[in-house]
């Protein structure tokens, strides 16, 4: 491949070096800031050739470069994990819920097969003589594997609503006009979803659904009828698992609802087409559909039916998917009828596209390919997102659904504490399960262990923050106030940690940076021992990532 003469040593060993590495993660908390240090590091050399200050049309070797930025965000993403383990390993030698909460961001949100390479965290001896674990004997064994599973028998709503009258919100209620008034909100972030499932009749995402589709006229410009929609909207609201403290369909409504607030911001006004802005939000109504509340990792380990059918690849991910276009099959269900064959097809790839980016284990190759993109964007100088084809369309869509995914620490505190506390009894409740089962219980899900704010702050600190800081940057400044109330939620569950006792072996998430930038400038004084690190990126990222586990 023939690149201009010293750009892709630029790029590569310039995003590589540890001393690039090390000013990045000095300027904030934790290791993600160490990915905008870089990128901007590297990208400006490499880009600075073929872009002018005011150039709107790159001339030069356009094509090339953007090869060598996907190679880049490749390696890139490599070294954020490596990163990422590093840290996360000095933390969890700090105490046994410093360990627990490493192993939960590990296990979650970082791809397996890529970081099959990566030195363990447990500090303790990994041999393990106990007997074979049990495998789940209460995993679905009847039907054929071409069923699928959670699609119940086709089910007739049309007696929810008298006649041909759809409701005024799309669902009967006593509480019309209290509801009603909850929808003069539907485009503010940190709406009170948990009172409009109360107006609503338990039909949150049905409600909400809704009211987005009819306020964008989506339902006009696709001849959706709306007894078709409303229809549908109950179906599939009806084969989410409403035992579920978390993974629900009132989760979903506000997971719809936060994806409709991003697309109305400023930034990305007329980028997205109708149809665009239809398969994000019908992407993120169908998202988690009959999510069983149990992680993709342990369908794995147990070697459910839904693991087996899907390869251990984006379990649950690939399941919600194929309930809901299941679910438009059904009698009056299918509100793409009035879409022609090759809308149809595009509007089914970009979901199932975003669909699969809400499996947490591709979080970090996300967030990598999304700081690539705003850090392009502020080299070539342009305030205006040109998002000319689909490859970076799909990316900020794909982005913009895991922000919504990813949104609880960012709305209002008391709203923010109830989503913690349905997850954490979620999570509880599969540990609770695994202990019956006799296997391993999964990091954060012992109800006798878990140190809930503690999780919080590494959850924000290592994973949140960083996603929402490089969303704000692309939607600058859009965003800002979002990021500034994660902020002060992360301040108070860092205030709500309990003190630990004394002890010179035991530190907290903002103690021993100290000790770190030591470290760091023995890396630094070791003379660049990572640079290296560009083969094996390549060959990592070769792999077809398998996904290790859901939210």
């Amino acid at each position: 491949m023939h690149t201009p003469e010293g750009t892709k040593k630029t790029t590569t060993e310039t995003i590589m070096n540890p001393t690039v590495l090390s000013r990045g993660r000095r300027a904030g908390v934790g290791v993600a800031p160490a990915l905008g240090s870089a990128l901007g590091s590297a990208l400006g050399p490499a880009l600075g050739p073929a872009l002018g200050p005011h150039s709107e049309h790159p001339q030069g070797p356009w094509s090339t470069l953007v090869a060598d930025l996907a190679l880049v965000c490749g390696m890139l993403a490599l070294q954020f994990k490596r990163m990422l383990n590093k840290e996360l390993s000095h933390f969890s030698e700090s105490s046994k819920s410093g360990n627990q909460i490493s192993e939960y961001i590990c296990s979650t949100f970082l791809d397996k097969q890529q970081e099959l390479d990566l030195p363990s965290l447990r500090i303790e001896d990994t041999t393990d003589n106990r007997p074979a674990k049990k495998k789940d004997v209460a995993r679905t064994t009847s039907g054929t594997m071409s069923h699928i599973q959670g699609v119940k028998r086709a089910l007739c709503h049309t007696n929810s609503f008298t006649g041909e009258r759809v409701p005024v919100h799309g669902v009967e209620t006593p509480f019309e006009d209290d509801l009603g008034q909850m929808m003069t909100q539907i485009d503010t972030w940190g709406i009170d979803i948990f009172r409009i499932a109360e107006l609503s009749n338990n039909r949150p995402l049905t409600a909400v659904a809704y009211a987005v589709f009819q306020g964008r006229d989506l339902l006009k410009t696709f001849s959706i009828p709306p007894k078709t929609f409303v229809t549908f909207m109950m179906t599939l609201e009806d084969h989410y698992v409403k035992d579920n403290p978390f993974h629900n369909s009132t989760h979903a409504a506000d997971v719809t609802q936060s994806t409709n607030v991003l697309l109305n911001t400023p930034a990305l006004e007329s980028v997205f087409t109708p149809l665009e802005i239809m398969a994000a939000l019908f992407a993120a109504t169908i998202h988690d559909v009959d999510h069983p509340g149990l992680t993709n990792q342990f369908l794995i380990n147990s070697s459910s039916e839904l693991a087996l059918m899907y390869n251990d690849e984006s379990v649950l991910e690939n399941h919600h998917l194929a309930v809901a276009f299941k679910l438009l099959q059904n009698d009056g269900c299918d509100i793409f009828t009035g879409l022609s064959r090759k809308q149809r097809q595009t509007l089914r790839k970009m979901v199932i596209d975003m669909v699969l980016s809400t499996d947490m284990s591709k979080h970090m190759s996300l967030l990598a390919d999304l700081k690539t993109m705003v850090e392009t964007k502020k080299v070539a100088g342009s305030g205006v997102l040109l998002l000319d084809n689909y490859t970076d369309r799909i990316q900020v869509l794909e982005n913009l659904v895991h922000c919504a995914d990813l949104s609880n620490p960012t709305k209002p505190l008391p709203l923010y504490k109830r989503w913690v506390t349905l997850l954490m009894e979620e999570f509880f409740q599969q540990g609770d399960r695994e202990r019956e089962q006799n296997l391993d219980i999964s990091p954060m899900c012992d109800r006798h262990s878990a140190t809930i704010e503690k999780t919080q702050v590494g959850f924000i600190d290592y994973i949140v923050h960083p996603l929402w800081e490089t969303w704000a940057d692309l939607v600058h400044p859009d965003a800002q106030e979002i990021l500034d109330m994660l902020e002060q939620n992360r301040d108070w569950y860092q205030s709500m940690i309990p003190p630990s006792p004394p002890s010179g072996d035991k530190v907290t998430l903002e103690e021993g940076e100290g000790d770190e930038e030591r470290e760091e400038e023995e890396d630094e004084a070791a003379g660049g021992s990572d640079t290296d690190l560009a083969g094996d990126a390549s060959g990592d990222a070769s792999g077809d990532p398998a996904s290790a586990a859901g939210m």
